[in-house]
């Protein structure tokens, strides 16, 4: 399948799932710190709208600052607008090719990780992922060290999908579900609990 297809799949139900949530929901917090539910879906908006051009204008508009240019899209995505309008938005780009620059699969792992801090934050567990668009992420954030600074994160563990046929890195290991190691590798520690090995004390002590 290919990764446009994937983050379709991901966009459908991620606007399924927030379009059964109450006007309160969208106001509560994320896993994103600092970010609320309508913060992250306006997050993603900027996303699925971007060009090479719009990211460009963008940063120096900002000073090349990469968290104004970010809070700067969630300002114009969902400041003032009602949960309805911001959910109107978002399920506009379902169909989406738009993106920074970059691998499209920088859109897909934005969705899926974007999508369980929405839904972890409101202990409503993590969401429903076929297997390969997951190992399709990890594969991809496997060597990134900006933003997300993963490759310095699992530096020195073995990861283990316990339900696909996925393992990287060498070391004390960390096994678990394939969503509960890609949040860990993003660097959400709710995850930790969900994952088993002697690596998962390494990942703790970790940023």
């Amino acid at each position: 399948m290919d990764v446009w297809d994937m983050a379709r799949a991901e966009r459908q139900q991620l606007a399924d799932r927030l379009s059964a949530l109450t006007d309160d929901a969208w106001e509560q917090p994320t896993l994103c710190a600092g970010w609320t539910v309508r913060d992250v879906v306006g997050h993603m908006i900027a996303i699925g709208t971007m060009s090479g051009g719009t990211f460009a204008s963008g940063m120096a508009r900002n000073r090349f600052s990469f968290d104004k240019f970010q809070r700067e899209g969630i300002t114009s995505n969902s400041e003032g607008k009602t949960p309805t309008e911001i959910l109107a938005a978002f399920s506009a780009t379902i169909d989406s090719h738009h993106k920074p620059p970059g691998p499209k699969t920088t859109v897909l792992g934005e969705i899926l990780v974007h999508g369980e801090d929405i839904f972890r934050a409101q202990d409503q567990g993590y969401l429903s992922h076929p297997a390969d668009h997951v190992v399709t992420v990890v594969e991809f954030y496997k060597r990134n060290r900006f933003p997300l600074k993963v490759k310095q994160r699992i530096s020195g563990v073995t990861l283990r999908m316990t339900d696909a046929d996925w393992s990287y890195g060498s070391g004390p290991e960390v096994s678990g579900p394939g969503i509960s190691i890609l949040m860990a590798m993003a660097g959400r520690k709710i995850a930790l609990g969900e994952l088993r090995g002697e690596g998962v004390a390494v990942l703790s002590g970790r940023s």
